[in-house]
């Protein structure tokens, strides 16, 4: 179901009408990344966390908002946040993904999109006259304590990733944290 979003049984759950908001816990989630390895939400305590969610790999947009956050990683990781995307795209299509832009974080792949439902970004959309079901793009900063500290969404891609940088910067200096990066 990775790369199409109109099957019957996307269709039959109908758009989801999660209201996240900042404050509130995180949804949990545990995923697989570009590398085999499972990232657990729960593991990341500690820490700001960067999800954010794309629609899909080596698409114009997504390329730039990924080499964007690339571009940025170090700085993100000096105010002890980890960066992680996420979009239906399998763990193979986000290898090369990853490795075609040299991408320094995880791509997660949630392939039945439900950890795009639990954060309320998979929703149906229209293009060109044509509606079909897929990630709205949004970004969501997660605090030290698994809480939910800023909501970006329906993201713009240009300057996006400095104005992510400057929220994670706000947080870390009201709270600390474990400065650190899941990969180098």
């Amino acid at each position: 179901m990775g790369g199409s979003f109109d099957s019957p049984r996307a269709a039959s759950r109908g758009s989801l009408r999660t209201s996240l908001r900042t404050g509130q816990a995180a949804p949990a989630f545990t995923l697989k990344d570009d590398r085999g390895q499972t990232v657990r939400l729960a593991d990341l305590r500690g820490r700001p966390v960067v999800l954010y969610f794309y629609p899909k790999d080596d698409t114009p947009g997504c390329t730039k908002e990924a080499c964007a956050f690339r571009d940025t990683g170090r700085d993100f990781a000096r105010a002890g946040a980890v960066i992680f995307g996420v979009s239906g795209d399998d763990e193979r299509s986000h290898r090369r993904f990853a490795d075609k832009y040299r991408l320094t974080f995880p791509l997660l792949s949630d392939p039945g999109f439900a950890v795009a439902e639990r954060y309320g970004v998979y929703k149906q959309k229209l293009l060109y006259g044509r509606t079909f079901w897929g990630i709205e793009r949004t970004t969501f900063v997660i605090d030290a304590q698994g809480r939910l500290a800023a909501v970006f969404p329906k993201v713009r891609v240009d300057g996006h990733a400095d104005a992510v940088l400057e929220t994670v910067r706000a947080l870390t200096e009201i709270s600390p944290s474990a400065a650190g990066s899941i990969r180098s």
